[in-house]
Order: C-alpha cells, then sequence, then structure tokens
C-alpha cells in the first residue's frame, strides 16, 4: 500500500509537471502590473465561447508540455472571452474582430504584436518567438512593407494581421499584393470581403476595381447583393445620430432609395433600429419593431428566423409575442433542421408553458446534436427539468 500511495504521488507530480499553458486568474489590470513588475510581456488568447479553431487550439495545442514550457516562463497568460465581462471593452481596445486572436501586449498595455487562427504546435512556438523579437513583431513588419517588400506570402500575412486594426493600411498591402499576382486565390477573396466594411474607404475602391476577379469566383448576383449591403450599412451608419441615439430617416430613406426599393429601405431601417433596441436592452421596443419586421417569412434566412426567436426567448415575456416567436422557430427547421433551431423550438415550447413538445423538441434536438458531436449539455439540463 505504501509503494502504491509513492507511486500514485510520483504519477500525480509528473501529471503536474507535463501541464500547458498556465492562465492567470485575475482581471485585466492586475495581469498587466504583474507584467510589468516582472517584466514581461502578456499573451492574450481572445476567444469566444462560440469560436470553433478557439475550442480546438484549447484541446490541442494549449495543454502541450513544449508549448505550456515556452509560454509559462515568457510571458504572462490571459485567456479572456471577448463577448463578456471586461473582455468586451478589451476587444474594442485592441481592435480584435476575429477568433481566435493571440495579442501579446507590455505591461504598459500597449500591444507589440498579434497574430490569429488555429495553428500547429511549431507555429504557435514561432508566434511567441516572434513578439519577443522586436524585428518579428508587428511594427517591423509595417516598416518592412513601407520600404517596399513584395513577397507574396509576406503582403498576406500582413494583410490578415492588420485588416481588423487598420483596413487603410491592410487595403494598402492587399492592393501591392494584388498588382504583384492578379490571380486571386480563396484566402484573397475572404479577405479582400471581410475587409469591405464601408463604402467610404480604400477596401471599397480595391472591392471595385476586382469586381471582374471577384465574379469569377462568385455569381455576379453575390457580388451585387454584398454592393447593395456594403452601401447600405454606411448609409445607416451616418443617419444614427450617437448623441441623441436616433435616426434621421429622411436622410436613410433619400439615399437608400437610389438603389433599393422603398420596401427594401424599410426593412433594412427596421433591423438596424431593432439591433440597436436590442444592444441597448431596450426589450419593449425590441420587440414592437421584430413583430413588425418577421410578418413575412418568406425572405428570410433560417439562420436569421431562428436568432430573431432566441433573442424573444431570452427577452421577451409577452405570451403572445413568445407564440410568434414559436413559429418563426418552426419556419427556421422547415427551412434549414439543425441543432440550434430545434434547440430554440424546445425553449420556447417549455417558456409558453407546453412541456410536452417542449420534452418531444428537446430529444430532437439532442439527437442531431449527437449526429454531428455538438455539445449538447444545455439542452440536457432543459430535458432533466421537464
Amino acid at each position: 500500500m505504501k509503494k502504491l500511495a509513492i507511486l500514485s504521488s510520483l504519477f500525480i507530480g509528473v501529471l503536474a509537471f507535463a501541464q500547458g499553458i498556465k492562465f492567470e486568474d485575475s482581471n485585466f489590470a492586475t495581469i498587466l502590473a504583474k507584467a510589468k513588475k516582472e517584466k514581461k510581456i502578456v499573451f492574450v488568447d481572445a476567444y469566444t465561447t462560440w469560436c470553433g479553431p478557439c475550442k480546438l487550439m484549447a484541446k490541442n495545442i494549449f495543454p502541450l508540455q513544449t508549448v505550456g514550457d515556452y509560454y509559462n516562463s515568457h510571458f504572462i497568460n490571459a485567456k479572456i472571452d471577448m463577448e463578456k465581462g471586461e473582455g468586451i471593452d478589451i476587444a474594442k481596445k485592441y481592435g480584435v474582430k476575429a477568433f481566435p486572436t493571440y495579442l501579446f501586449i507590455d505591461g504598459n498595455g500597449e500591444e507589440v504584436h498579434r497574430t490569429l487562427g488555429y495553428v500547429e504546435e511549431k507555429d504557435f512556438l514561432q508566434f511567441a518567438k516572434d513578439a519577443e523579437d522586436p524585428s518579428k513583431r508587428l511594427g517591423a513588419l509595417k516598416q518592412k512593407f513601407e520600404k517596399g517588400e513584395k513577397d507574396p506570402e509576406f503582403l498576406k500575412n500582413l494583410a490578415k494581421l492588420t485588416i481588423y486594426t487598420d483596413s487603410e493600411f491592410a487595403a494598402k498591402v492587399l492592393d501591392r499584393k494584388f498588382k504583384q499576382n492578379p490571380n486571386l486565390d480563396q484566402e484573397d477573396m475572404e479577405m479582400l470581403l471581410s475587409g469591405t466594411r464601408s463604402s467610404d474607404g480604400s477596401f471599397y475602391k480595391l472591392f471595385q476595381e476586382r469586381k471582374a476577379d471577384i465574379i469569377k469566383v462568385f455569381p455576379e448576383s453575390d457580388y451585387n447583393k454584398f454592393d447593395k449591403s456594403i452601401k447600405t450599412g454606411t448609409i445607416l451608419k451616418n443617419a444614427y445620430n450617437i448623441d441623441t441615439k436616433s435616426y434621421n430617416d429622411t436622410y436613410f430613406f433619400t439615399e437608400a432609395q437610389k438603389f433599393l426599393s422603398k420596401e427594401e429601405a424599410e426593412k433594412a431601417l427596421g433591423k438596424s433600429k431593432s439591433t440597436r433596441a436590442l444592444l441597448a436592452k431596450d426589450f419593449t421596443n425590441y420587440e414592437k419593431l421584430s413583430l413588425a419586421l418577421y410578418k413575412d417569412t418568406s425572405t428570410a434566412s433560417s439562420d436569421e428566423l431562428n436568432s430573431v426567436a432566441w433573442n424573444f426567448f431570452e427577452n421577451v415575456n409577452t405570451k403572445s409575442s413568445l407564440e410568434k416567436a414559436l413559429v418563426w422557430a418552426q419556419e427556421s427547421v422547415k427551412k434549414n433542421e439543425n441543432y440550434a433551431n430545434t434547440d430554440t423550438v424546445a425553449n420556447l415550447y417549455n417558456k409558453v408553458g407546453d412541456k410536452n413538445n417542449a420534452k418531444i423538441w428537446a430529444e430532437k434536438a439532442i439527437e442531431l446534436a449527437k449526429s454531428k458531436g455538438e455539445d449538447f449539455s444545455d439542452t440536457e439540463k432543459l430535458l432533466n427539468s421537464l
């Protein structure tokens, strides 16, 4: 027994030693103070709960001993959900809009390097080494670009790193890349489209200039639909007064109807107003606007209907409105049955008091999740409560 106890303690010791990245369990200000005191850089895994690559990094890469040994000895490590708590402000401050993003920040809170995406062990260790090498940090890469670097892979990587934080610069980088190699690949297209978020900036000009290349990959109808969406979004942004928290409807309709029908313009403005009401937690107005918007669901996508139905489940208590949301969720299922929308139907049935149908739909949701290898723990809790 004594030998077994000794062996057991040794085994536990080995497990404890062979750990991956040790993330700090404290707030960001405390983490920065610790980094400053120890003269280290902070490594931030900027993630979200819904991000697939984030989960794979946490499962496959962060627990590796080689990764843990390096990151634990060289950095103060933080793992922060960008959609909760202080993560929301951190995401705004550092312009985190793609996940996972890896931030390297000094003790003064200044970003020294960043990168992103799922990568294997070797590349993830190289990220760390680059962050410690001033000649390989983002600032140095920008200087290299300004000196005329034309290597396509370098340009692609630099565009990826700056597309969400400095879109004007990223547009310049991609413009140089496209002039070097006019044949755009899938990744080039994705960067170009994700960078085009307004009809005012350099990305939109690039988007227009490269139309012939884009429609070789995507139908021209998709290009035109995206173009409409970008122009509409820009007008909506310009029509909104952040101080009064209100829209200039007259301005919006005057500009939008230059390329949208009256019905399309009304729907676009209605969706924008409902989104802002939801973000402002003005659920009474959100409920009213959404009920008007989704009287006709024929043109709404499955995901769109599921999203508004779930928002009603979480934030609305009027029974008649919840019953309407149940119709939206069931319409979402008809258009594209999946775990998410069947789970929404189950939860809505439960909220309106129909336990029998809630159970049937919860069981269906769990079966769909199992078939796709998805996490169904929340639905299982619902089922157990019925």
